[in-house]
């Protein structure tokens, strides 16, 4: 794929990662907030974080793995 392709996966998951975590910061989920952040600064395309292309796969499929298992948590009703 092309270089412009990556950048706007980046950027995509930048923009997901801080509106989840603006969701989490509103629900008071502190922990998930965190989470979120953390990913948002890992995923954005400004400053690249040089893992290797392998570390980086094990990266995408465990966030990958993370995020459709909590689509299937049930949510808690306070």
């Amino acid at each position: 794929m092309p270089f412009g392709f990556y950048q706007l996966v980046r950027f995509l998951a930048l923009v997901g990662f801080a509106l989840l975590a603006s969701i989490a910061s509103k629900e008071n989920k502190t922990n998930e907030m965190i989470i979120y952040i953390g990913l948002a600064l890992l995923f954005q395309p400004f400053f690249k974080i040089a893992l290797g292309r392998t570390v980086w796969n094990i990266v995408d499929v465990i966030v990958g793995v993370g995020l459709i298992i909590s689509i299937f948590i049930p949510k808690k009703i306070i």
